[in-house]
């Protein structure tokens, strides 16, 4: 389904069943032998959510192996989808816990979704976190963690609000003190805001940042060349696999400012790393980046503001 203005959405529709797709492939992730990342929590929400293909997946009666049988690199794309999953999740815990050892005590996840950070991550004491998301999916993820007697391991506040209405307010009515240092993160989410929307929020975010805080995300260069119809050829195997997602209807496409380059236009220190680097960095085999893949050369970037 296209997105429209003032769309929502559950874990298993939209945007959403994106979260629960991402979750599944933490969870995968978090067996392999690399040891890259560990989330406990991602394959019972994946189960929860009910989607029969990626409840099969973090189960193990679908393996990756096993999606050649929807389209011959299926299972090649999938590997590299999982390896690229471990990395990405491994990159922004990194970025959080050093956030931590640099005295920052607020956090703020964005579209926070399936993220199980507040319950997995090594918070340094007195840390307090904000997960921001649309009400049905924060409330969700709260019930189905207490009922497996998860425990946060910072003081977990969340702010059930849609990032297009006014969630600076709902932040703040929640806690949230903008003249402390704040390590912010937007993970996996800037493909689905227009462009104008994704520079609001780091409008926003930079108005709400005292001096310290720190900042991560991605930047999709591909999105400027996006081929919508390239895209569908690429995830074909989606549908053979009774998954019906459409993910380019998901993504907003075309020319959009870099999150490093925006930020470092009103004064933050940016820093950036390409996709392929993290994969060396971490010893994994990186993935062969052809003119089919709809993304393009992921950047991940981080910075902190004066």
């Amino acid at each position: 389904m296209a997105r429209t203005e003032g769309d929502s959405w559950d874990l298993a529709s939209s945007v959403g069943a994106t979260a629960t797709m991402v979750a599944a492939g933490r969870a995968i992730a978090s067996l392999d032998s690399h040891g890259l990342i560990d989330d406990p929590f991602a394959a019972p929400l994946v189960r929860a959510v009910g989607i029969d293909v990626f409840t099969k997946m973090v189960d193990g009666e679908l393996s990756l192996e096993a999606l050649g049988q929807f389209a011959p690199d299926a299972a090649e794309r999938a590997r590299a989808n999982i390896d690229e999953m471990a990395v990405r999740t491994r990159f922004f815990d990194d970025y959080f816990i050093a956030s931590g050892k640099a005295g920052i005590r607020q956090a703020v996840i964005l579209a926070s979704g399936l993220d199980s950070r507040a319950y997995r991550l090594p918070w340094s004491e007195g840390t307090v976190v904000y997960e921001i998301d649309q009400p049905e999916v924060i409330e969700f993820k709260s019930r189905t963690l207490a009922d497996l007697g998860a425990t946060p391991t910072a003081e977990r506040r969340t702010v059930p609000i849609d990032l297009r209405d006014d969630w600076p307010a709902a932040l703040q009515a929640a806690g949230f003190d903008p003249a402390k240092p704040t390590a912010w993160c937007a993970e996996g989410l800037l493909i689905y805001l227009p462009p104008e929307a994704q520079d609001r929020l780091f409008d926003n975010i930079a108005t709400l940042s005292a001096p310290g805080s720190a900042v991560a995300t991605e930047f999709v260069p591909g999105l400027k060349d996006f081929d919508p119809e390239k895209a569908r050829a690429a995830t074909a195997a989606f549908s053979q696999m009774g998954l019906n997602m459409d993910m380019p209807s998901l993504i907003y496409h075309g020319e959009r400012h870099s999150a490093a380059d925006y930020l470092s236009a009103k004064g933050w220190q940016m820093t950036g790393v390409v996709r392929s680097e993290l994969f060396v960095r971490h010893g994994l085999p990186v993935p062969a980046l052809d003119e089919d893949d709809p993304m393009g050369e992921i950047v991940y970037v981080s910075g902190t503001s004066s």
